[in-house]
């Protein structure tokens, strides 16, 4: 390059030095300033390519090895992710510290706003809490989200071969709350969902009876319907056209071919299977029922039963040759208490469920709130006295713990009426409810529109004076839930946990028939009587103090209450609590003002009378409890009608709750001596044939 060559420049147009200059080899003049990159020209990197230097060479080099490290970086999440899912899955497991288990469950201070399955509740308690179920659940199930090859899922491995599938029995719960005046009436019913079964596949009808005294009535009456049911099926021709060696043949062993077979079971203390083989024979079927004996024990294995059931028919339940199962198996059960073995009602549930057989119940009326009730019994043997007798029976409450006070009428000296508490016993309905079954509440002198006296009840019958429409009960359902998940619920609750404590405190009693006239002549005498009146009823204030106590935290939760049941229940034991006891300790306070003195307004009267009254005088805190009281019980009334809380609150309603002073005369004269032979008129000749006529012989009423 000549030394003519005009300076270059810098990008700031200041002139540098020539490129031909000299530099000295010694100069200590750093790297980027000998050559600095803004002064290169374009035109010589054009010309000088980057890669034919070590240097550039290296540095790309680094730069790939680093771009190499970062991808690897970015995928390695990935890729353990997906490790660590496979191990999860599909390796045995590692014997490891055991994780703690969960002791206690802590709920949420914010109420729920909806019932059923959108809830945050716990799953069983939204299926017993739900008015209604959904064909298809609004939330999916996490397993049908997505496919898995992971390996097999045993979530679901009730619905998988070789057992049945159970599709009526996962989507849909049970019926309960039907009610009838007649065992036939719900055979009439069941036929229908026999029919149904048999469209499905060929169905085993498992009949089991409760052998007890006091169902002779209705398995009479199932058995005279057994016609019926075939010739409603169409299949009583067939039945009926057999010879007798077929029909022979067919004892010794079940009929496959048959598209309707019958087994009869009878439960008591025993559990006796009287179908060896499953029959198509109708008669066969009718002579069984005929010849159940009956069982004095007083104790009924009704689930025991179910679960034999159950475990004797399971094989008919299994796939044969990937081809469903043989048979659909329906379990009927006929009884009229709650049974005796009520702790063996889950194991029952859940192998009903695995096998897919649906258990229906011919049943009682379960009492309200109580657990006894007395049935009218007639010696079946007409060669036995025919007289009515009365007996206790266990066919109660219809929930799992009672949701109801002990607390009779004491105000107009009545005591609580048994009356309908539009389901069956708990246990039992549970039972249907979870296998998808119908639980019948039957009782012949069922009537909504009057009360029911004692004199009229049926033979065999359970004394109940009230009934209700199952349509305005059906928002009343109990939560059938399993005895654990109840108590969990309760206890969440401070409202219904002080109604159910409530509820099992011992019988409590306002004053019963008190003492209301007192003779003022001498006020010696006159406060005299009215202590030991005041002695009466103060025995009886502690108890109602009491039990008021134990309701008053549910006060503070009531309009969070969701439930209509449980807001009812909670509102009538506390309106009657108060109500009870305000009428109590005013009955005790009005005495103790008469005992200070008070003067008649007129001369001739000497009697003061304690009257109901509307009005509280005689203290403020009384006043403010006695408004309370009504102001429960008139809610319960407009709140819900048609049921039995309705009922009880204006019944309790009907006296007023404080009391009045009155006064009146009484003639103190002793009374005039009678002549005992004027006016006497002569007896009437005793019919001595009637009296010589021979009385049935009497036996005791056995255990029910």
């Amino acid at each position: 390059m000549s030394s003519t060559e005009p300076p270059r420049s810098n990008r700031d147009g200041n002139p540098s030095e020539s490129a031909g200059s000299p530099v000295p080899a010694d100069a200590n003049i750093p790297a980027a300033e000998a050559q600095p990159v803004d002064a290169w020209d374009e035109e010589e990197m054009e010309e000088e390519p980057v890669l034919q230097t070590d240097e550039s060479a290296a540095f790309f080099g680094s730069m790939a090895v680093h771009v190499l490290i970062i991808v690897s970086l970015a995928i390695m999440p990935t890729r353990t992710f997906k490790d660590e899912q496979a191990v999860v899955l599909v390796s045995p497991p590692v014997e490891t510290q055991s994780e703690p288990l969960i002791e206690e469950v802590v709920y949420s201070e914010i109420p729920e706003i909806e019932v059923g399955a959108n809830s945050t509740a716990d799953s069983d308690m939204a299926d017993a809490s739900a008015e209604m179920f959904a064909e298809v659940a609004e939330i999916p199930s996490p397993v049908e989200l997505e496919q898995s090859d992971l390996g097999k899922i045993e979530v679901n491995r009730i619905f998988s071969q070789p057992m049945a599938p159970m599709d009526r029995l996962t989507n849909q719960k049970g019926t309960v709350g039907e009610g009838a005046t007649g065992a036939a009436g719900a055979v009439d019913r069941l036929t229908f969902e026999i029919l149904k079964s048999m469209e499905e596949r060929p169905t085993l009808v498992v009949w089991l009876f409760d052998q007890s005294g006091s169902l002779h009535r209705q398995r009479r009456e199932i058995r005279d319907r057994f016609d019926r049911i075939y010739d409603e099926l169409g299949i009583v021709a067939d039945a009926h056209s057999k010879d007798d060696q077929q029909a022979a043949a067919k004892r010794r062993g079940m009929n496959h071919d048959a598209r309707l077979l019958n087994s009869v079971i009878g439960f008591g203390d025993k559990i006796t299977l009287y179908t060896e083989t499953p029959t198509e024979d109708v008669q066969e079927v009718k002579e069984i029922v005929d010849n159940i004996e009956t069982d004095s024990s007083g104790v009924e294995r009704v689930f025991a039963a179910v679960k034999s059931a159950a475990d004797n028919y399971k094989s008919l339940r299994q796939s044969r040759g990937g081809n469903g199962p043989q048979r659909n198996v329906m379990l009927i059960v006929v009884t009229d208490e709650r049974g005796d073995d009520e702790n063996q009602v889950e194991d029952a549930i859940e192998v009903c469920r695995k096998y897919g057989m649906p258990v229906h119940v011919i049943g009682v009326p379960a009492p309200f709130g109580r657990r006894e009730t007395l049935v009218k019994y007639i010696d079946p043997d007409p060669k036995f006295d025919q007289t009515p007798q009365w007996a206790s029976v266990d066919q109660g409450p219809e929930s799992f713990l009672p949701e109801r006070v002990n607390l009779p009428f004491t105000a107009n000296f009545e005591e609580e009426p048994t009356i309908d508490s539009g389901f069956g016993p708990y246990a039992l309905t549970r039972l249907s409810y979870e296998t998808g079954g119908i639980y019948f509440n039957v009782h012949p002198n069922r009537n909504v529109a009057r009360r029911v006296q004692k004199r009229d009840v049926a033979a065999y019958a359970s004394e109940m004076e009230y009934f209700f429409d199952p349509v305005a009960m059906a928002r009343y359902r109990p939560d059938y839930l399993s005895p654990r998940d109840y108590v969990t619920k309760v206890k969440s609750s401070p409202l219904r946990n002080a109604l159910v404590t409530a509820a099992q405190m011992k019988p409590v009693t306002g004053i019963t028939r008190p003492r209301l006239r007192f003779i003022g002549t001498e006020q010696a005498r006159l406060a005299a009587d009215l202590t030991r009146a005041q002695q009466d009823a103060a025995r009886l204030e502690q108890p109602l103090m009491q039990m008021a106590l134990t309701l008053q935290p549910g006060m503070k939760q009531r309009e969070n209450e969701t439930s209509p049941r449980w807001r009812a229940g909670y509102d009538l034991a506390m309106g009657r609590v108060l109500a009870q006891k305000v009428r109590t300790e005013t009955y005790n306070a009005m005495l103790a003002k008469a005992k200070l003195g008070m003067a008649f307004e007129k001369e001739k009267n000497n009697t003061w009378i304690l009257e109901p009254s509307d009005e509280v005088t005689v203290g403020s805190k009384w006043k403010r409890e006695a408004e309370t009281a009504r102001m429960l019980l008139e809610a319960v009334v407009q709140e819900h009608p048609g049921t039995p809380w309705q009922l009880l609150a204006e019944k309790e309603l009907e006296v007023p709750i404080g009391w009045k002073w009155t006064e009146d005369f009484t003639d103190l004269s002793p009374p005039a001596q009678r002549n005992p032979g004027n006016n006497n008129n002569p007896r009437p000749p005793k019919d001595d044939m009637k009296r010589m006529l021979k009385k049935a012989p009497t036996r005791p009423v056995p255990k029910l």
